[in-house]
């Protein structure tokens, strides 16, 4: 539901509603748009105003279609009543109505001076899970959102605190232990009867056996848990996995509720491995210093298998689907003892600050080792590489928006790029640390929304470099992918462990045209498909002082060749869950290297091309 919380302003240009962007009826080329029609002149309140219909230009387009009456001297538009057509590219939304009203208002004590101003603002959707129009009955929901404004203060200025301030909805905590007497002298406007009503309909539907059952369906679905009492479990995606390090994997783990405590979260799982026969396990612990602002300190500590470089977003190797579609058998698996304490703090929202202190003992598994060269001959391993870090993460996302859990949140976006700052020092003689250095990382990304019903481009830039004598397990490898599920900040056509780098650039650009071609086509507009394509490009470098530190392993190159580059276009929105990719890899694909790879790597292939899939659920 917090997609409810929709700004829809008449006068920009553009208007963003569910993540979709719709030109204003009355924007600077509305014309190119909306068809207008004059229906009348009339008063509205003590206004006299013109009534202008409009419509969409063109079918299934982002576009509105409704009424509204603008002032005949001012020209201000006083009310508004607009909706989105039914063939609209929107997923789970069957109707949609948007009615503001406009009110003057006094700007001096005289009240000779006036402007206009929103005084009522009311948003209903129709939400469906099926928006089939022709479907008599459909399984779904109405949201309704009425916003109303007055006592309005003009030209008097407030400190600057309160203009600096990110909150643009402030929850005061005692807000849900308000009595109805409260709620009935604070509301703009009295509850209709229906109103009324809803609320103890919700009481009611919460108790019926019907919908705590597809409740607990859905929960378990979208969270990958089941709650039982106190402690929910799971998640069932990784109950099985399987790579040939372990063999056959299974595990089991577990998380405290909020009904155990909406301030402190335990975390823990246990695996185990039918091959290698060895327990992992995780323990971890969160708690709350403050909520406002954001505090939050963390334990955790961890003895399994990683994949190093893995993109974040990455399914990880004891995930069911990694396993059911990875490319080739997973092999190079890294044994991590992790013991890590964090603290983060957010000062005010969109800026998020967190302090790390890691100790890891890298064990190589699988084909990996760790050898290295002395006296010019001799070749010696190390059974374990150990690393001590500080770590800090400055984030700043200014105008971001959450949807609040108790630990955990969903982003719903800012309109602006959000900057990301990693800094680590590793120090040498730290709990048997074996090395000194420094890794500095600067990220940015932004989505980018210029013309209407072109979409939009997403673009990811990122740019780090090493201080220091390290080895490659403590370089930059960079993530890449050996499933057919799509991964939209990792290069697809990547293997793991095939480049790493001490200092590095990369860009990710996506453009989502959100179907501005295929609604063209009358037989293919049905459908609702919507275009995507991408391009990432690599470019990097490992100093000589780091090439020696350890022998680098038969899978890892560096990128002294030239850039790394792949492309792809896909087709989005199928079925309203599924993208598929076509992916090409553009460099590192001559003959030469593609042979001495092979050689080096057991006959391990290079993907020059690939179709991939993804799960995508979106408006």
């Amino acid at each position: 539901m917090g997609e409810m919380y929709q700004n829809v302003n008449i006068y920009d240009n553009n208007i963003l509603v569910f993540g979709k962007q719709f030109p204003s009826p009355i924007s600077d080329n509305a014309l190119s748009y909306y068809k207008y029609y004059l229906i009348d002149s009339v008063f509205v309140g003590s206004n006299r105003c013109y009534h202008l219909q409009f419509k969409p230009r063109r079918k299934q387009e982002f576009a509105f279609s409704g009424n509204m009456w603008v002032a005949d001297t001012t020209f201000a538009v006083k009310r508004l009543e607009m909706t989105i057509p039914s063939d609209v590219n929107l997923n789970f939304v069957k109707a949609l109505n948007v009615i503001q009203e406009y009110s003057h208002v006094p700007t001096d004590s005289t009240g000779t001076s006036t402007t206009w101003m929103l005084s009522r603002d009311r948003l209903v959707v129709d939400f469906k899970i099926d928006d089939n129009r022709k479907k008599p009955r459909q399984v779904g929901f109405y949201g309704r959102k009425t916003t109303s404004y007055k006592n309005f203060t003009i030209n008097k200025p407030r400190s600057e605190d309160f203009y600096n301030r990110n909150d643009n909805i402030i929850v005061l905590d005692s807000a849900n232990n308000k009595d109805e007497a409260f709620w009935a002298n604070a509301r703009h406007d009295t509850l209709s009867g229906n109103e009324k009503q809803i609320y103890n309909m919700v009481d009611s539907i919460k108790t019926m056996p019907f919908y705590r059952t597809w409740y607990n369906w859905i929960y378990i679905f979208v969270t990958g848990y089941k709650q039982v009492g106190k402690l929910e479990f799971g998640p069932y995606y990784k109950i099985y996995s399987n790579n040939l390090v372990e063999g056959n994997r299974f595990r089991a783990g577990f998380r405290t509720s909020d009904a155990f405590s909406r301030w402190v979260e335990f975390i823990g799982y246990g695996a185990y491995g039918m091959k290698d026969e060895r327990y992992k396990y995780n323990v971890a612990f969160k708690s709350f210093i403050t909520k406002k602002p954001r505090q939050i300190v963390s334990l955790d500590y961890k003895d399994d298998l990683e994949i190093l470089g893995q993109s974040p977003n990455a399914f990880t190797s004891d995930n069911i689907l990694s396993t059911a579609f990875r490319r080739t058998p997973l092999s190079n698996l890294t044994s991590v003892q992790q013991a890590k304490v964090s603290y983060e703090w957010e000062p005010f929202q969109g800026f998020n600050t967190k302090l790390f202190l890691v100790n890891r003992v890298m064990t190589p598994k699988g084909v990996q080792r760790y050898d290295y060269v002395q006296n010019v001959t001799d070749t010696f391993s190390m059974n374990n590489i150990i690393s001590s870090e500080a770590r800090a993460l400055i984030r700043f996302a200014y105008d971001e928006k959450y949807i609040e859990y108790t630990f955990a949140r969903t982003n719903t976006g800012t309109r602006y790029p959000v900057l990301s700052l990693y800094y680590a020092y590793g120090a040498k003689g730290i709990f048997n640390s074996d090395y000194d250095y420094h890794k500095l990382t600067f990220n940015i990304n932004d989505r980018i929304r210029t013309m209407p019903l072109l979409g939009y481009t997403d673009y990811i830039i990122e740019t780090g470099k090493i201080f220091g004598k390290v080895p490659y397990p403590l370089l930059e490898l960079h993530g890449g992918n050996e499933t057919v599920i799509y991964d939209p900040y990792a290069f697809n056509m990547m293997n793991y462990y095939e480049f790493g780098s001490d200092q590095y650039l990369t860009v990710q650009l996506a453009h989502h045209f959100d179907g501005f071609f295929l609604n063209h086509i009358p037989l293919m507009r049905k459908l609702r498909w919507r275009e995507v394509i991408t391009g990432k490009a690599l470019i990097g470098d490992v100093g000589n002082e780091n090439k020696n530190v350890l022998l680098f392993p038969s899978t890892l190159s560096t990128l002294n060749r030239g850039p790394y580059y792949e492309a792809s276009a896909g087709i989005e929105n199928i079925f309203k869950a599924f993208r598929i990719d076509a992916v090409w890899r553009l460099s590192y694909i001559d003959k030469e290297y593609e042979d001495a790879y092979k050689a080096k790597n057991f006959n391990k292939h290079i993907p020059k091309f690939g179709i991939m899939w993804s799960l995508q659920i979106t408006f």
